[in-house]
């Protein structure tokens, strides 16, 4: 079971990489060098890097119009690494939502319960529902997937789905409430829907200031459910030996970057017209001369990507103590990346990840098994 003081007071943080599966790595920003592809032979080789050099997980995100199936590339994944998390984005509707679960619950055996799940709802390839349809289908298919993780029927009546099915073939590896969900959403739908739902509040970089007005909010609605939220930040990161190396580094990505070509860039995301993305632009109109929008928050990235659009940007000691810092604050998982990823990956390894103290958030909120577990993939009977 969940030991709830354990998990009001996580010793450590959860320190993750990213899968660049949606075709945003390259050597310069906006360069689309051939090389840096999200190909299986590109992406798979960064994660299991990241997998030896001791991450505790890896985002896999989602897009329709670059790179490669989420599910699909976890799949292949799943023997090819040992100790690594996947948090693979979902995005809801996608799939049937029984179907959904069957899937997860596959992946969660293949990989012994090494997964994580980051809900996603943004509009499906070719339609267009409303941010208040799309967090209302989202908000059923959360409930289908924890009735399949935590009873023996799937009942449920809603406006998109009508279901009434044993659960049986779709329980999963990891137990006390099955994979964690994880959510990134800015409009007060999705605030509600994270509050009243999922496990961890992932952000995009904002001023500390800022940062600490999301947690606030969340805090407070997610206590109006008799429920704690715990939160996570993805940001890109460069650290070299010397902040004037790192500073000069960020000035070398974008130092061939046509804007023009950064918009396009930009525009193609399903997210582009999101509040997140806004906010990220505001946040990047809001910096100084250098992109630096407060000590060590460099927003250049944001030129070219969509999406999370800053990053840390220093010395060892500069970003380990700006991590601290959010520690300090409440935030008990991160999600880095730096470009090229499988190179930035290494040198993060080396100069900050021994400094800080990780764990594992599956482990912390009780949901790894000690045993293998008696679900009909693993221990259960035949029936």
């Amino acid at each position: 079971m969940i030991n709830k003081n354990k998990l009001s007071n996580i010793d450590g943080a959860e320190i993750s990489w990213f899968a660049p599966l949606c075709d945003g790595d390259d050597d310069f920003l906006g360069n689309r060098n051939p090389l840096y592809k999200s190909s299986w032979e590109n992406t798979s080789s960064i994660v299991k890097i990241a997998d030896k050099l001791g991450f505790k997980n890896v985002l896999c995100p989602s897009s329709y119009q670059v790179g490669q199936d989420p599910l699909s590339f976890v799949a292949g994944m799943a023997s090819l690494t040992e100790n690594i998390n996947f948090l693979v984005a979902i995005r809801c509707g996608e799939l049937h939502p029984p179907m959904l679960a069957r899937t997860i619950a596959s992946l969660d055996h293949m990989l012994k319960g090494r997964l994580t799940i980051n809900i996603i709802s943004s509009n499906l390839p070719g339609m267009d529902l409303s941010s208040k349809e799309r967090y209302a289908r989202s908000r059923e298919v959360i409930q289908i997937l924890k009735q399949s993780w935590s009873q023996d029927q799937i009942k449920f009546k809603g406006n998109y789905y009508q279901l009434d099915l044993t659960s049986r073939p779709v329980k999963p590896y990891q137990q006390n409430g099955g994979p964690l969900l994880y959510f990134g959403g800015y409009s007060p739908d999705g605030v509600d829907l994270c509050a009243e739902f999922c496990d961890v509040y992932l952000m995009w970089p904002e001023t500390e200031s800022k940062l600490k007005g999301l947690m606030d909010t969340m805090t407070l609605k997610a206590s109006n459910y008799n429920r704690t939220v715990k939160f996570g930040l993805r940001v890109h990161v460069i650290v070299r030996e010397t902040e004037q190396e790192a500073r000069d580094y960020a000035d070398q990505l974008i130092s061939k970057l046509d804007l023009e070509k950064g918009t396009d860039i930009r525009n193609r995301a399903q997210d582009a017209a999101s509040l997140g993305v806004s906010r990220q632009s505001k946040l990047r109109e809001e910096s100084d001369g250098k992109y630096y929008v407060e000590p060590n928050l460099w927003t250049g990235i944001g030129l070219a990507r969509s999406g999370c659009g800053a990053a840390i940007v220093g010395s060892p000691d500069q970003v380990v103590a700006k991590i601290e810092r959010y520690i300090e604050m409440g935030i008990n998982s991160f999600i880095f990346s730096g470009y090229p990823h499988e190179k930035e990956c290494e040198i993060f390894a080396k100069l900050v990840l021994p400094r800080l103290k990780t764990v594992s958030l599956p482990e912390v909120f009780g949901r790894m098994p000690k045993n293998i577990p008696n679900s009909p993939l693993a221990n259960g009977p035949r029936k």
